[in-house]
C-alpha cells in the first residue's frame, strides 16, 4: 500500500520514532500524510459502507475536537468511553483475508 487514500489503514505517529500500535482508517484521500510518516499497511477491501456508518458525531479526539482524549483512554479504558461517549461504535472483530503466507 503506497498512499493514504480512502480505505487504507495506517499507523498513527506524532513524529519520528513515535509510532505505536495505534491505527486509523482513512475516510478520505489523505495523501498529504504520506511524507509525514503515516505508513499505510492495509486496505479495507469490503465493508467501507460499515466504516462509513460508524458514529463520528464527536469529531476528532481532544484537544482538537470533542472526541475522547487518548491519555484518558489509556488510563481509564472502556469505562471512560462508555460513560462519556455512549454513542461510540466499536470494532470487535477484524479478519485478514487473502494475502501471502509471509506473515
Amino acid at each position: 500500500v503506497d498512499s493514504n487514500t480512502r480505505g487504507t489503514i495506517s499507523f498513527a505517529t506524532s513524529g519520528p520514532n513515535s509510532r505505536t500500535t495505534q491505527c486509523f482508517i482513512n475516510l478520505v484521500d489523505n495523501s498529504r500524510l504520506d511524507g509525514m510518516g503515516f505508513a499505510p499497511f492495509a486496505t479495507v477491501t469490503q465493508g467501507m459502507d460499515v466504516v462509513d456508518s460508524l458514529y463520528m458525531g464527536y469529531g476528532e479526539g481532544a484537544p482538537r475536537g470533542r472526541g475522547p482524549a487518548q491519555n484518558r483512554i489509556q488510563f481509564e479504558g472502556n469505562e471512560y468511553l462508555s460513560k462519556d461517549f455512549p454513542k461510540l461504535s466499536y470494532i470487535i472483530k477484524a479478519t485478514v483475508v487473502g494475502g501471502s503466507n509471509d506473515l
